[in-house]
Parts: C-alpha cells; sequence; structure tokens
C-alpha cells in the first residue's frame, strides 16, 4: 500500500494522521475544530475551562496501551474501579477485562479525530493528578458541574456522549465527546473484516483470542454505543 497516499480506511483504523489539524497541544479531525471552538467558548461564557485532555491516538500508541495491560505492566481497572488480576483470566477474558476502559487498537475511536476526553482546568490546581474516573465527574466530583453542563449544551454543537450509558460493553465515559456527524461518517465505514485484516497484521499481545472471538467483540464493544 503507497503510505503517501492514505485511505478512509487508514484514517479510521488509526494508521494515518492526514485528517487532522493541530490544535491547543492536541490533534483534532479539520472538520470539527470550528464546532469545537464553539462548545468551548459557550463554556467559557458559562464558567468553565473547558480543556482536552485526550483526543487523537493512532494504531501504535493504542497497541502500547493494549499491550502493556495485556502483559501487566499497566493496571487494569473493572467497573468499580478495582484492579483485575489478569493472571487468573484466560486471553479471551483478558481482552473482555481491558475493553471495559481501552479500546481495541484499530476500532479505537480515538483514532478518528472526532473524539476526545475533557475536563475542566479551572476546577483544580495546577498541580491535580487528572484520572479521568467516574468519581470526578459525578456530584461531589470535581467536574461534576461542567458533566451537567454538558448534558444540556453538547447537541447544540454537534456534539454527544458515546459512552454515556453502561450498555454492557465499554463503561461510561462522561469525559469522552464525540462529534455527532463526522464520527458517524468515518464509523460507518468500519466493518467487522476491516477490523480483522488490521488486527491480523499487527503485533497485539491475544491477537489469537480477538481474531477467533471478533463478531462478540464487535458487537459488544465497537457497535455498542449509546445514539446521539
Amino acid at each position: 500500500m503507497d503510505v503517501t497516499k492514505p485511505t478512509p480506511i487508514m484514517c479510521i483504523t488509526g494508521q494515518s494522521d492526514t485528517h487532522l489539524t493541530d490544535i491547543q497541544n492536541h490533534r483534532l479531525h479539520s472538520a470539527i475544530i470550528s464546532d469545537f471552538l464553539a462548545l468551548q467558548s459557550a463554556a467559557q461564557k458559562a464558567g468553565f475551562e473547558l480543556t482536552i485532555a485526550s483526543s487523537f491516538r493512532d494504531f501504535n500508541r493504542q497497541s502500547i496501551i493494549w499491550n502493556n495491560k495485556f502483559l501487566g505492566i499497566r493496571p487494569v481497572y473493572n467497573k468499580q474501579q478495582k484492579v483485575v488480576d489478569l493472571t487468573k483470566l484466560n486471553d479471551v477474558d483478558k481482552c473482555i477485562a481491558i475493553m471495559i476502559y481501552s479500546a481495541l487498537p484499530g476500532a479505537s475511536r480515538h483514532h478518528l479525530g472526532t473524539d476526545l476526553d475533557v475536563f475542566d482546568k479551572a476546577a483544580v490546581s495546577d498541580d491535580y493528578k487528572l484520572q479521568l474516573t467516574p468519581d470526578e465527574y459525578l456530584q461531589g466530583g470535581p467536574f461534576a458541574p461542567l458533566s451537567n453542563w454538558l448534558d444540556t449544551n453538547l447537541d447544540k454543537f454537534g456534539f454527544y456522549r458515546p459512552y454515556q450509558h453502561d450498555l454492557g460493553g465499554v463503561a461510561p465515559e462522561l469525559w469522552h465527546i464525540s462529534h455527532i456527524k463526522q464520527s458517524q461518517l468515518l464509523v460507518n465505514k468500519l466493518s467487522e473484516q476491516v477490523l480483522y485484516e488490521c488486527i491480523k497484521n499487527s503485533e497485539l499481545q491475544g491477537k489469537q483470542a480477538i481474531l477467533d472471538n471478533l463478531p462478540a467483540i464487535y458487537t459488544r464493544f465497537v457497535t455498542n454505543v449509546s445514539p446521539p
């Protein structure tokens, strides 16, 4: 494949960054910049310093996160925020445990450039260690006011939360927002077969378990998101 001419498939699987624009030390899809800035400006007027914590992440970076978790180098948490003992799990169950909070490389919405994690920088001190955990965004947490504001304002600027609710796959992530129109245009190009080929040609830990169980994984963790 001629890497100088990235295909749409390369963009949605994290193997190209030609669709991105630099913004505030991050990278977002070029088509969503104006909508994001409008959202950020409205948040500022409401008293929030809406700040990007994480945006585009390519396949290689997502693979490092995945492999480190699979190998026990980085902790894996369940929905109760308890560390999972992966040594007691087979490869399939290890993968499922990881996907509660970390996307399968090739299927991460962070590959798209349309999805980002946000927080209210004004609500915490400069030395605050951001965790991106539910407690920070629920009642009593430092980002609960921003989260409540996003509940009623995201759609006005073309955004929504794909992991708003627990649907039995990825755990709720109130910090994760997505541009509705642009993300759907890209997600619609992804398929189980595209993902299969992407993973088959990778060096992911647990690769065979993933490929053998991809139909169930794809249904539970890739397409199973909250609607706009």
